[in-house]
């Protein structure tokens, strides 16, 4: 029996103007978007309409304007019924709004205090990220090891994209000397991208009490579907496992291609991305061309 799959992406994916097709033509969306930016203390919605690239760029403003793109994407859908859900990253507290383990209000509030610490973490650590196109994983962890015991400097796999795109994360340092290791090995390319910080990887450390405190006082409910979790890759449905892998996911690893395929083998064939931009869609399909993808914006 096929299975619907609702998808949510991650940071990256915004742009000027995303959401605003939403406020201006669904009422729902538009008090929504009113709520968020009482609950947040700022206009959010003035600078996801109208804001320059480099407003949106800032992590406190690009978190939770993703965030409510996703959710007020998805909950424009009549009749919505997911059989299971999955985010990327930051799209994953999207996705537990999807299937009802939290709150509208709860998840803003969770995905802003997020923000803030992994910002305040970057300061402390200055940091970056790499993408690593056309190389085995295994070689890519491989060499990652292998700097890190040689130099000290942190460097670890991040983001398992799909088949021949992996990002890795670590100290300044650390990701120049693997980006020349990989190239060596054969990689397509090594690119060090323009990010804040060594998001999942051991240098988010600094951002991970204030995040436990802040998921272990919000009130997660039994999900009404599966989620897919970016640590684990596999079906999760008890609020306390959701709260761990929540935590954990802010120092490991994303397992977004281990995710589409676990549910995928769980059933999944149509994946409608819900958000801004067409990202996950092209993963997925980049990781199993057979299902349908769609999406809503």
């Amino acid at each position: 029996m096929s299975k619907q799959a609702f998808v949510f992406p991650g940071q990256g994916a915004q742009f000027s103007g995303m959401g605003k097709a939403l406020y201006d033509t669904n009422e729902q969306a538009k008090a929504l978007f009113e709520q968020a930016n009482e609950i947040l203390g700022f206009r959010i919605s003035d600078i996801m309409f109208s804001g320059t690239d480099e407003q949106l760029k800032q992590t406190n403003v690009t978190q939770p304007a993703v965030f409510l793109h996703s959710v007020i994407a998805y909950k424009s859908i009549e009749g919505a019924k997911p059989d299971m859900v999955a985010g990327h990253s930051l799209g994953e507290f999207s996705a537990l709004v999807a299937n009802g383990a939290l709150s509208f209000e709860d998840g803003l509030k969770l995905v802003s205090i997020r923000a803030n610490a992994m910002q305040k973490a970057c300061e402390i650590n200055p940091s970056t990220m790499a993408a690593v196109l056309n190389l085995a994983d295994d070689k890519v962890e491989e060499i990652c090891a292998q700097i890190q015991s040689e130099t000290g400097e942190v460097v670890v796999a991040a983001n398992y994209n799909c088949p021949g795109q992996l990002v890795i994360s670590g100290s300044i340092a650390g990701i120049d000397k693997a980006c020349e290791a990989m190239k060596a090995a054969g990689a397509k390319r090594a690119l060090v991208l323009p990010v804040g910080g060594a998001f999942h990887s051991p240098l988010m450390a600094p951002a991970k009490a204030e995040l436990e405190a802040a998921i272990n006082a919000a009130n997660f409910a039994t999900p009404t579907a599966p989620v897919y979790q970016n640590v684990v890759a596999k079906a999760v449905t008890h609020p306390d496992e959701i709260r761990i892998n929540l935590i954990n996911q802010l120092t490991g690893a994303v397992k977004w291609t281990q995710c589409v395929q676990a549910m995928i083998a769980d059933g999944a064939t149509n994946f409608t991305e819900c958000g801004p931009g067409k990202v996950l869609q092209g993963l997925i399909l980049k990781i199993n061309k057979e299902v349908a993808v769609s999406g809503v914006s």
